[in-house]
This record gives structure tokens, C-alpha cells and sequence, in this order.
């Protein structure tokens, strides 16, 4: 087994760098920063992580340094640039990471919000609760303010900071949008509050709308919190693997056995390896033999039987024997460490799906400013009469029918709603990137061992030789077998058990590591083993042999047993398929897609278990970093991909790819490495999950067009463009306030039912059915 180094090689000259960066909330802010570092002269490529919160940088130590790195970030808009970090799996790369730090005091935020915000809603509907109304009109509206000031300028600081930062480097986003949104919301009420005579000069009520601004910024609030917790779920994986590496080593140093911390193994130290232990780093087998457990590595729940001069790595477990090994790895060069960096690098090298409405608020936004900048100067130029007081009003209704909560609501509402619906059907999605990119897949790789198969060994034959019994064949090999580990003699037990066969107590047990057993069962001699086994014992197998070959071509493995020295039949091992595999595959083309199967399994085995399930495309015999390498070459040949997996090994592989997702029966690190995960094991579900991205960015779509309806309509009205065609006595004229102008409590309600439609819309995807 090899690992190669090729996605962490440094040409010649190169360096590598890790900068942590503060202060990004959104795809757009990965873009900004990207951008940012790839303009300076000697940055060969720049890759950030938002998951991570880490910038990956190759660059040319003589051209460029540091210093000039962090300058880039910080001139991208505001963003910080911390001290480099070190590559490594162990604590101190931990401490780098972005932990729960920043949730308490988002929710600390939240929750003050929150109370304020309902002490605003209450003192806004006053004429409605008794016991307020005892409250003057006036003294009611300066403590609204005062209870909306915190929440404004408290909880959402970050927002106007944001806006005021992208403002300062000449760009835009939600920032940007909710700023404006909030703020004009805001200061028209704190105008209508302390100066009503400027509206009641102009005969109009002075309105207040701090309900509005502070349920925005709460529920953005909201958001922000919830996304916080999803980067730090996805940075899990990341610490899951690096609590695979074992804290400590027993080495042998002048003759003398010590245990060490694994930071301070060197190459060429020798290391002991009992049995039960986690292989500390990677290495080189001295002497001595065993079976080593490398299901991290390769997936498969086999153990690989291991003697002097075989490869071992790193974080796998030794099962049987004992050994010694040389170290030829150690901490950030070993076969685990390279699964995480390919784990972070995958996560970090995805281009982020810049969200509509941040693309949009990029010209939305400066627009609607310009706008009513422009309604302002028009309107206090040409006013008839109270010029400034009218430009006043028509500039806040232009900014105020503009707030972006229907823009806000239009995409996380649709998710809410299909996210909640996936969980129902046993689909729980991680991000809204997922749902978003799900339905463009045409490619899906699907791992075999614990996806198309069920992940572990059972028997599927049973063949005696010439006049022996098949239910004593079976229970003479299980009760040889009882008393034995290893997962090929488990499944011969259970078979056994299945049948109801009683079972006798073996005596002389004796255990041949990576060959086989022999036992004495009711007086009778039972050798349990592999063709070399039987050979060595001079055991002659006959047809059996034969029958053996044409197991092998079905990808089973074939257990040959023997009683008093004949052979007694074979026992068929194999990890099964699953039930509905073959129809997954079936549907799968149905909708158009290529359909791919890769393991680390031979290529006998995986091509057996493809034609089973109808899958003509396999790719064997890969290594974890192989299979994140396969996944890119699709990509490059401009291929969407999706890939679906269980194990360990399959991390690097479903970060990777454009989606990925985990079967919910298999490892932990593997679910939280994908972006969906199928909770019930059903491959079926996969077929489910797509249909319902379709739905959902449909509903999204649908969410925007009504968003951006109600402002292309609004905003031109709310610029009193209408005023030159309404006469007094017209039926638009008294609604609009003045003659033609957008009265701003006329807009909110337009704002308001702009986002009850957007919400009322995601909603229909709780009923709409999904095949």
C-alpha cells in the first residue's frame, strides 16, 4: 500500500502557508479574499476555507511574505489576518480551528434581541392591549426607540460594520442590504418620533416602523447563529479524524522500552505494537506478524495480514499478534494526516456558490441608493410646495419598499422548508450549498463496501464434499469457530445460529494468524483455513478447488474445512448487496445519470459485485486520496458530481465532489464529512433527496421572482413617477397619500406582503408530493 503526496508536494522554491482569517460570514466573503491574495505578485494559488476559516496559500518566499499576505486580506474589506498556523493532526492544530466560541455570543445577542424585539411588537400594537394604552403616543414611541437602539446598534453592529467596511472597498452584499433595510426603517421612525411636526406640516400621520427593524435584525440574528453551528459540525470531521492519532508510543531506546508522546517520534525510532493497539505512526514491519485492522484507510472491514517488511500506518489497529516496526512517518507526513489536509484542502478548493441575492445586491443595491438619491433631488427641485419634507418622505418610501425581506427570506425559508421535509423522509441535509447543486449532478460515484453492499461478511454457500452432511459441515466449522475474533469466522457463527444448529465447545484451540484455525470438536479434528493452509497440511481439496475458483470470480472467498484430515466442503464468504441496490442503480439511469462504483477492493471482487447491480463503470483498487483524485478528474472533464459512501476512507472523496452523501449506518466521520446523509442506509433515498432539491430550487426561484416583482413595481411608484398622471380627485390619489406618492407605511405593507408570499410559498413544499 502507498500513499501518495501529490495534492501536497511544493515545487521547487514554493512555501505553504496558513492564515487565519476573522470576519467572513458568506461565500462572497471567501470570493473577496481569494481575490484579494491572487492579485499579489508572487501567490501562486489561494484557496480558503470558510469551514476552516483558514486562507491555504502557495506563494514564493523571495517575491512575497507574510506581512504582504496579511495586508492583501485586510484590504479586501475589513477582514483580519491572524498569525500563520502549523500544518499538523494533533492538539495544536485543534486549537486553529474554529470552535463554539463565537455561538454564546451570538445567542447571547439573540436572546436580548429577541426580548426587546417583543417589547417592541407589543408597544407597536398598543391601541390593541389594554393594559398599554394608558401610555401618551409620545412617551410610547421614545421608549420604542430606546428599545430598539440596543437592538440595532448592539446586536446588529455586525451588520452595520459589515455595510460600513464594504463601503469604505466600494462593494456590497446582505450587509449592505440589511443595513439599508434596518437603518432607513429605523431613522424614519426616529424622524417621525422626535420631529412629527415635518409630517404633520405635510398633513400626513408620522408613522413608525421600529417593529420592522428590529425583526429583521433579529431574525438575521437568527441565521447567523444556526449557520455558525453548521461550521462547526463540518469542522467535526476534521477533529474526529484527528482524534484517530494515538496520544502515545511504547519505543525501544537502548535496549530499553519507554513510552513517549507520538509528537516526539522520530523516523527510524522502533516502535512495539501489542495487540488491541492503535499503530501509532507509519511504518515498516520488523518482526513478528499480525492482522492489522485498516478499515480507516481502505474501507474494508477485512483484516490485512501483516509480516516483516509489510507497510503499516498510522491510527489502523493491530488485532492479533504482536510486532515491532521502524517509524518511517511521523505527524504531519503520515498516511492520516495527508486524509485530513486532503479533507480541509477538498472543503477549501470548492468554489462557493455565490448566492443570487448576493450577486444581485452587487447593482440592486447602489441602484436603489442612486435612486432614491436621485427622487430625493428631483423632488426637492421640483416640488410644488414643502420641498424638503416631501423629498424626505419619498426618499425613505424608495428605501423602505427596497428592504430586503423578501430577498432575505426567499432562499432560507425554501430550505427550512426542504430541509425539514428531508429529515421527514429520513434525508437530513447539512447546507443549503447542497441543495442547490444536488439537482445539476449527472455523475454518481458509489462507494461498495457498507453503500451497494451491507458492509459486512455473512455466508452465501455452503458446499459439502461427497457424503457429508451440509448442516454438520456448517456446525463443525462454527463450533471450531466460536471461539475465534475474526470477522470471516463471526459470520460463520451467525450463520450457523440462523439455522438453529447447536453448537459444541472446541478444545485445543489453535489460531494460525493470516492462514487459519484448528480445533478438536466431539473428538474429531476440525482445521478451518485458506488453499495455502490446506496444502501445507497436505490436504487434498479435489473438485473442490475448482469450485473454489469460480467463488473467487463471484467475488466470495471461499473457506475450506476439513475433518480428520479430509476435506470436509468449502464455506462462501462474502459482503452481500443490499436489496435495493440494483433498483437504485436502475433509477439512477433512469434519470439520466452516469452511475460509477469505486472501492479498494480487487478488481474480481468489485466487478462480481457490479454486475450484480448493473453498474458497468468500476473503479478498484484506490486509496482514500485516489479516490478524491478520481473525483476530480470528473470534474475537470466538467462533470457535477455526487458521491455516496460510508466509511473513513470516503471523507477526502465526499468533500471533494460537488455533493456528497453519507449512508447513515456508517461511520460518524463519514456523515459529517458529506453534505447529506441518508439515515436509514437506503440507497433509494438518494433518488428521493434529488427530487427534492428540484422542488426546493424551484421554490427558490419562484421566492425571488415575487421578491424582485414587488420592488421593480414598488420602487418606481414609491419614486413618484405616477404623480404627473393622478389627479386629486383620482381613486389612486387618496391612497397614495399625496397625489401620486407612495405613502411609507403604504410601502411597508407592501415589504410585508412581499415576504408573507415568499413565506406562504416555501410552505406548499410541506404537502407537495415527493415519488
Amino acid at each position: 500500500m502507498k500513499i501518495e503526496e501529490k495534492p501536497f508536494s511544493l515545487a521547487k522554491g514554493e512555501a505553504r502557508i496558513k492564515i487565519p482569517i476573522e470576519g467572513m460570514s458568506c461565500a462572497s466573503c471567501v470570493q473577496k479574499v481569494e481575490r484579494s491574495l491572487k492579485r499579489v505578485e508572487g501567490v501562486i494559488e489561494a484557496s480558503v476555507n470558510i469551514g476552516t476559516g483558514l486562507a491555504s496559500i502557495r506563494y514564493l518566499p523571495g517575491v512575497v511574505g507574510y506581512p504582504d499576505l496579511k495586508k492583501a486580506v485586510e484590504s479586501a474589506g475589513g477582514y483580519r489576518a491572524g498569525a500563520p498556523v502549523e500544518e499538523t493532526c494533533g492538539e495544536e492544530a485543534k486549537k486553529t480551528m474554529p470552535g463554539e466560541k463565537e455561538i454564546p455570543v451570538l445567542k447571547k445577542k439573540l436572546i436580548i434581541s429577541a426580548i426587546l424585539t417583543f417589547l417592541v411588537l407589543l408597544g407597536s400594537f398598543r391601541d390593541f392591549l389594554p393594559f398599554l394604552r394608558f401610555l401618551h403616543e409620545d412617551v410610547n414611541r421614545i421608549i420604542l426607540f430606546f428599545l430598539t437602539v440596543p437592538v440595532m446598534f448592539w446586536c446588529g453592529a455586525s451588520f452595520f460594520r459589515g455595510a460600513f467596511l464594504g463601503l469604505k472597498h466600494f462593494s456590497s452584499d446582505m450587509n449592505t442590504l440589511i443595513a439599508v433595510g434596518t437603518s432607513s426603517a429605523f431613522f424614519y421612525s426616529a424622524t417621525a418620533t422626535f420631529f412629527p411636526g415635518y409630517f404633520e406640516s405635510a398633513g400626513q400621520k408620522p408613522d413608525i416602523y421600529y417593529d420592522t427593524a428590529a425583526v429583521i435584525i433579529t431574525l438575521i440574528l437568527l441565521g447567523r447563529m444556526l449557520e455558525t453551528r453548521a461550521k462547526g459540525k463540518t469542522s467535526e470531521a476534521i477533529r474526529k479524524l484527528m482524534d484517530l492519532q494515538p496520544k502515545t508510543a511504547r519505543i525501544v531506546r537502548d535496549g530499553q522500552e519507554e513510552d513517549l508522546p507520538v509528537k516526539e517520534v522520530v523516523p527510524g525510532n522502533i516502535i512495539i505494537i501489542r495487540p488491541g493497539e492503535k499503530i501509532p505512526v507509519d511504518g515498516i514491519v520488523l518482526e513478528g506478524s499480525s492482522s492489522v485492522d485498516e478499515s480507516m484507510l481502505t474501507g474494508e472491514n477485512l483484516p490485512v495480514q501483516k509480516s516483516v517488511n509489510d507497510a503499516v500506518f498510522g491510527a489502523t489497529i493491530n488485532k492479533t499478534g504482536s510486532f515491532k516496526l521502524r517509524a518511517t512517518k511521523v505527524g504531519k507526513d503520515t498516511a492520516l494526516a495527508q486524509i485530513i489536509r486532503m479533507v480541509q484542502d477538498a472543503q477549501g478548493s470548492k468554489a462557493p456558490i455565490q448566492k443570487l441575492a448576493d450577486r444581485v445586491a452587487g447593482i440592486f443595491v447602489p441602484v436603489v441608493i442612486s435612486l432614491a438619491i436621485l427622487t430625493f433631488i428631483v423632488w426637492l427641485i421640483f416640488a410644488p410646495s414643502s420641498a424638503f419634507k416631501l423629498a424626505l418622505l419619498n426618499f425613505v418610501s424608495v428605501l423602505i419598499i427596497a428592504c430586503p425581506c423578501a430577498l432575505g427570506l426567499a432562499t432560507p425559508t425554501a430550505v427550512m422548508v426542504g430541509t425539514g421535509r428531508g429529515a421527514e423522509m429520513g434525508i437530513l441535509i447539512k447546507d443549503a450549498q447542497a441543495l442547490e447543486t444536488l439537482y445539476k449532478i449527472d455523475t454518481i460515484i458509489l462507494d461498495k463496501t457498507g453503500t451497494i453492499t451491507k458492509g459486512e461478511p455473512s455466508v452465501t454457500d455452503i458446499i459439502p464434499s461427497e457424503g457429508m452432511e451440509e448442516s454438520y459441515l456448517l456446525k463443525s466449522a462454527a463450533s471450531c469457530e466460536r471461539v475465534s475474533e475474526h470477522p470471516l469466522a463471526e459470520a460463520i457463527v451467525k450463520a450457523a445460529i440462523q439455522r438453529n444448529l447447536l453448537l459444541d465447545e472446541p478444545a485445543d484451540f489453535h489460531s494460525f494468524s493470516g492462514h487459519g484455525v484448528e480445533a478438536s470438536v466431539s473428538n474429531r479434528k476440525v482445521v478451518i483455513g485458506n488453499r495455502k493452509f490446506m496444502q501445507d497440511r497436505k490436504i487434498e481439496l479435489g473438485e473442490l478447488a475448482i469450485k473454489a475458483d469460480l467463488l473467487s470470480l463471484e467475488g466470495k472467498t471461499s473457506i475450506f474445512v476439513s475433518i480428520d484430515d479430509s476435506i470436509a466442503g468449502i464455506i462462501a464468504v462474502a459482503d452481500t448487496m443490499k436489496e435495493d441496490s440494483k433498483n437504485a442503480v436502475m433509477e439512477l439511469k433512469g434519470m439520466g445519470m452516469e452511475v460509477i462504483m469505486m472501492t479498494g477492493d480487487s478488481m474480481s471482487t468489485a466487478e462480481a459485485i457490479a454486475r450484480k447491480a448493473g453498474i458497468e463503470d468500476v473503479i478498484c483498487e484506490v486509496l482514500p486520496e485516489e479516490k478524491a483524485e478520481e473525483v476530480k478528474n470528473l470534474q475537470i472533464l466538467g462533470k457535477i458530481v455526487a458521491m455516496i459512501g460510508d466509511g473513513i476512507n470516503d471523507a477526502p472523496a465526499l468533500t471533494q465532489a460537488d455533493v456528497g452523501i453519507a449512508i447513515g449506518t456508517g461511520t460518524d466521520i463519514a456523515m459529517e464529512a458529506s453534505d447529506i446523509t441518508l439515515i436509514k442506509g437506503n440507497l433509494l433515498a438518494a433518488l428521493r433527496a434529488i427530487r427534492l432539491s428540484k422542488m426546493t430550487m424551484m421554490t427558490i426561484r419562484q421566492n425571488l421572482f415575487w421578491a424582485f416583482a414587488y420592488n421593480t413595481l414598488g420602487i418606481p411608484v414609491a419614486t413618484g413617477i405616477l404623480y404627473p398622471f393622478l389627479s386629486q380627485d383620482g381613486l389612486i390619489g387618496p391612497l397614495m397619500g399625496w397625489e401620486g406618492f407612495l405613502n411609507p407605511m403604504v410601502a411597508s405593507a407592501a415589504m410585508a406582503l412581499s415576504s408573507v408570499s415568499v413565506v406562504s410559498n416555501s410552505l406548499r413544499l410541506r404537502t407537495k408530493k415527493i415519488i
